[in-house]
């Protein structure tokens, strides 16, 4: 069987128990992920190569482990009761054969809290898993953007937790991105409250100075990204000084 170019719209996802339709894969508009932003979720890569017809997920473990970490910082059920780290990646490894995958893509997982009209409550409701793959393109150029510091401040680590990707706190992402792109550039730089750097509107940042890395410290109010976490481990085992600090 010869794959096809993925296409989202005709893919096929995961929602709640079983494989649909993406175009099917839809909430109700009364839900509290649509009214309130009450869900979390994980997004990571899958490279496809072709030498050996094998695909190959970006850190898996670790992905499923920050939705493990995410459910318990905002109050949702123990995800490790419902989906355990096995159930998770078959569920991942059927999505990609089912879809029948060969190329470069994304698989976004989310989890939320599946009830209408609960209001802001969290604690005690049913939660659902959801799951898509996307085809992977590039986010920003590599061959360099143009950045501006926001005037939008991060949201607060005491205000939305920054180490659980929480879906309801890219409101603020989206108004940085948004205020970057009507004033002509490409990607927003966030400062906290204090007027430190933290990252950008989807991505942690990295300096380059007098040959070692200078990045935010993940005491600040950044996610502790798991892309971060291998450029820091990669610039280890290259002997590339590493700083995690506050960054003016």
């Amino acid at each position: 069987m010869t794959s096809k170019p993925l296409n989202y719209i005709k893919s096929l996802a995961y929602l709640r128990d079983g494989f649909v339709p993406a175009s099917e894969a839809n909430l109700n508009i009364a839900s509290s992920p649509v009214l309130y932003g009450l869900s979390i979720y994980t997004v990571f890569n899958v490279r496809w190569v072709a030498a050996d017809k094998q695909l190959y997920c970006f850190r898996l473990a670790d992905h499923y482990k920050r939705l493990v970490n995410a459910a318990r910082i905002m109050g949702f059920d123990d995800f490790t009761s419902h989906y355990t780290a096995q159930q998770f990646e078959q569920i991942v490894l059927e999505l990609l054969r089912k879809n029948q995958v060969e190329e470069n893509a994304l698989i976004r997982a989310t989890l939320f809290i599946d009830e209408l009209i609960a209001g802001t409550r969290i604690n005690g409701l049913k939660n659902s898993l959801s799951m898509y793959v996307y085809p992977m393109g590039e986010i920003l150029r590599r061959s360099g953007v143009h950045a501006c510091i926001s005037s939008w401040q991060r949201v607060a680590d005491n205000m939305i937790p920054a180490r659980a990707k929480v879906n309801g706190s890219y409101v603020n992402a989206s108004l940085m991105k948004n205020e970057a792109l009507l004033n002509g550039y490409d990607e927003a730089i966030a400062l906290d409250l204090a007027g430190h750097v933290t990252e950008g509107t989807v991505a942690n940042l990295f300096l380059v100075r007098d040959g070692r890395l200078v990045t935010p410290a993940t005491a600040g109010d950044i996610l502790e990204g798991i892309t971060r976490d291998s450029v820091i481990k990669i610039a280890a085992s290259l002997n590339i000084p590493v700083e995690e600090r506050s960054i003016d």
